[in-house]
């Protein structure tokens, strides 16, 4: 699960991506990583990037991905914040990708703040949503808002679980830092929603603030409350791995992915997770999906942490 879809739009399907600075040359990084030789603006990007992911996913030892839409960032008023959002994919392009796709399962994005949240979030159901995505510090969004009560009841009684972004982040343009902590899962948590917090809180940077901790406390209070592993083969987010890997936390860890984010396991090997040897054999691996699941199962991941997730998906 955690497998981004982005696209520019420019073949139909209504993405948008708004990349900006030093997020040029990090992008085309991540291109030439899972091996796509386009250019962002290219008219046929967003069908050679989903045709690659596909490829990736039957090139692998995984059944299937859980891919991800992307809202519009939205002021507390339910106005979008106009020329703020990094990227845009729209909740009928993950649907119609995964009715054509057997290998993608849909993960629907609605900023709560919506006036037509709760109609957006029936129809997406309705539709076969299996998870929602949300990146409260990118997106703008207090979870604990009371004004969300009902949309996260909603959640709850409809069994759609949620995988929001904790810690650090520094791939998309973080709009409110604060809601980087993982104790803006609260409300949602108390109203019932198996909540799945991305990257486990863990940092991206290295000035950002370490909410592992939190995360791992608020686990023994609430057992709707579940991690993923995404992006721990990158520079920082793995620091914590042992500690996921140990009970009560490793009971709580979902595999996660988050391509086309990096993937080395030279991070696990300078840490003294992995030997030299494992980790330049999986290093050698191209498929970046595969990569990753190898490396994490070489550091000690059990299988459960691979197919707990069916536990937790709405499967229509």
């Amino acid at each position: 699960m955690h497998v981004h879809i982005v696209g520019n739009g420019l073949g139909g399907s209504g993405c948008w991506m708004s990349i900006r600075g030093w997020h040029r040359p990090l992008a085309a990084f991540m291109l030439r990583h899972i091996r796509l030789k386009v250019s962002l603006r290219d008219p046929d990007f967003d069908r050679l990037y989903v045709e690659n992911l596909v490829r990736e996913i039957r090139e692998s030892s995984l059944t299937a991905a859980v891919i991800l839409a992307q809202d519009n960032v939205y002021d507390e008023n339910g106005q979008i914040m106009e020329g703020v959002g990094s990227f845009f994919v729209p909740n009928d392009y993950v649907l119609a990708l995964a009715r054509k796709y057997k290998e993608f399962l849909p993960a629907v994005s609605i900023h709560p703040a919506r006036p037509d949240a709760l109609d957006e979030l029936d129809r997406c159901l309705e539709a076969g949503a299996v998870m929602l995505k949300l990146l409260p510090n990118c997106l703008n969004i207090d979870c604990n808002n009371r004004r969300y009560k009902k949309f996260w009841e909603r959640m709850a009684a409809a069994k759609l679980p949620l995988l929001a972004h904790t810690g650090g982040e520094h791939t998309v343009v973080v709009v409110e830092k604060k809601y980087s902590d993982p104790r803006v899962l609260r409300l949602p948590l108390e109203c019932g929603v198996n909540v799945i917090a991305a990257h486990c809180a863990t940092k991206s940077g290295l000035t950002d603030e370490d909410y592992f901790p939190v995360f791992a406390k608020m686990t023994e209070k609430y057992s709707n409350l579940y991690g993923d592993n995404s992006a721990f083969n990158v520079p920082l987010r793995g620091g914590h791995i042992p500690e996921c890997l140990e009970e009560p936390l490793a009971s709580r860890i979902v595999h996660g992915s988050d391509f086309p984010v990096p993937v080395a396991g030279r991070w696990a090997r300078m840490r003294g997770f992995l030997d030299r040897e494992t980790a330049k054999h999986w290093d050698a691996q191209p498929n970046v999906i595969e990569r990753d699941y190898q490396l994490k199962k070489a550091m000690g991941f059990k299988e459960e942490s691979f197919t707990r997730v069916w536990k937790l998906l709405r499967i229509p």
